[in-house]
């Protein structure tokens, strides 16, 4: 097949005319494909607007209907869903798909890619962060003839710690020793002018290029879009409500600039929405909020097992991998959960916790029986502090004191369903970086007090963001909502 007839195969797909950063993005997808250098990689970025969700999509369905094996990946479950849906095809996370747990330590490191000539695109690229780009690359091109596709908007925020996303910037890519191949979506089609939503979030992502930007609040335009509201905090409630009644609270969601507004937005939703006069409750949405591994796929270590001794059928491997996507082996940090049962709430080590059985709306409704604590709930932190999690260590491994070794009472701690007890908030209200990769029907903002004023100014507060913290801030923000958004309490000089 030629390159041409490639791309005539893509562009069916398309519901529409093709821009010519499109094509041009189509044809640097062939340079790479027909690539015979063994570490190339491509890089995709595009910002919201601009087809790249509808490219990627296209793609992925031609690369089915000619038979080509490819695998889909994403940061979180959330993001994954959404890729799926895009795509028509399953995607996983990506630490689901990489790593392993050691059958015996407990302990997780890289899992071996036993795929071959498989195609990896990785969505929501801008969340990675830079062990996780190096871990990412080390598995795909460890097997045999696999190649990356990276894919992502680079207007979003970056990682949490870092100051740019790693994952979609060229240099950093070639230090892995990958041949990049890089394509950038910058054109708004016309499709995305008429939604109030995507109209803003273009001229955010525009903001700080723009020669007569002298304050850090650019101007949201109105215009009548159906899909925009300007509400204030006494209208709060009523619109909320109102959104729990159409799309319902999993399509529901409140953006806000911190974790102490978080809080506060979640404990007065459940006390005058919800009634929930309980600190946990059947119903109730929660957020991890940390990475929790569980325990491994059975039939995935004994094909591993079998692979390390050479004694493995030619795929065995891989169907088991794919497989495990299928099973609940990873929490991320940013998944949601719904309890569906609470019992034995409890307090030991001067914390407290709950037994609760929870379901996973993002994997397919999955449940999981497990230990929650419960002290994450109402914390302005992002999680337990670095003070309580080495208070819990200690606590929990005086109860082990007893045991003569050392390597035992390790062994111990890591199997203890307190230590390694669930850590999570409350998902009604979030901080941005919590919601990006994911997208909800209806999505509120609250981005709190922002001083008026120059760049330089603002900039002054330390409590503040730089200007172009904020504007990725905000363009994320914007960028969470499909249908409808909504601003609350947002300063008429912003309008």
């Amino acid at each position: 097949m030629t390159k041409q007839e490639f791309i005539q195969l893509v562009l069916r797909h398309f519901d529409f005319e093709p821009t010519n950063e499109q094509r041009q993005a189509l044809q640097t997808l062939t340079d790479f494909l027909a690539d015979r250098e063994e570490r190339s990689a491509m890089l995709l970025r595009g910002a919201a607007g601009t087809g790249k969700t509808t490219l990627s999509g296209a793609v992925v369905r031609t690369l089915d209907s000619l038979g080509q094996k490819f695998m889909l990946l994403a940061p979180t479950g959330r993001a994954a869903k959404v890729f799926s849906l895009n795509s028509g095809h399953q995607a996983s996370t990506i630490h689901r798909c990489i790593y392993r747990q050691k059958e015996f330590e407990g302990d997780f490191n890289l899992n071996y890619n036993a795929f071959a000539y498989t195609l990896f695109l990785v969505d929501e690229a801008s969340m990675i962060g830079t062990q996780l780009l190096e871990d990412l690359v080390s598995y795909v091109y460890s097997g045999r003839g696999c190649r990356l596709i990276l894919i992502g908007d680079h207007a979003q925020l970056p990682p949490v710690g870092e100051e740019w996303s790693p994952a979609l910037t060229t240099s950093e890519l070639r230090m892995q020793g990958l041949t990049v191949h890089e394509a950038t979506l910058n054109e708004v089609l016309r499709q995305a002018t008429e939604s109030g939503i995507l109209y803003n979030a273009t001229l955010i992502r525009n903001y700080p290029t723009l020669p007569s930007a002298s304050q850090i609040l650019p101007r949201i335009q109105l215009k009548n879009f159906a899909d925009l509201h300007i509400i204030s905090g006494a209208d709060f409630v009523e619109h909320l409500e109102q959104s729990y009644r159409e799309v319902g609270i999993d399509e529901t969601i409140v953006v806000t600039r911190s974790n102490k507004w978080a809080v506060t937005y979640n404990l007065g939703i459940r006390n005058t929405l919800l009634d929930r006069e309980e600190q946990l409750e059947r119903g109730d949405m929660l957020m991890i909020v940390k990475n929790k591994y569980l325990q491994g796929n059975q039939k995935m270590l004994a094909a591993q097992r079998e692979q390390e001794t050479g004694n493995v059928q030619e795929g065995k491997v891989a169907q088991a991998v794919q497989g495990m996507q299928k099973e609940l082996s990873f929490i991320a940090n940013g998944d949601r959960a719904r309890v569906l049962r609470v019992r034995k709430q409890r307090e030991l080590y001067g914390f407290h916790f709950a037994d609760v059985l929870l379901q996973f709306p993002d994997y397919d409704n999955q449940e999981l029986q497990t230990v929650i604590i419960t002290d994450s709930l109402t914390t302005e932190a992002p999680a337990l502090t670095e003070e309580q999690q080495h208070q819990l260590y200690e606590e929990v491994m005086a109860d082990y004191a007893d045991i003569p070794r050392k390597a035992d009472r390790i062994k111990a701690l890591k199997e203890d369903p307190h230590y390694n007890a669930l850590q999570v908030k409350y998902a009604y209200a979030v901080t941005c970086h919590k919601a990006q990769g994911g997208q909800w029907a209806h999505v509120y903002i609250d981005q709190g007090y922002m001083p008026t004023g120059s760049t330089a100014s603002v900039s002054l507060h330390a409590h503040q963001p730089s200007p172009s913290e904020y504007i990725h801030w905000l363009y994320t923000a914007f960028t969470r909502a499909t249908d409808h958004l909504f601003l609350v309490n947002w300063p008429k000089e912003q309008l």
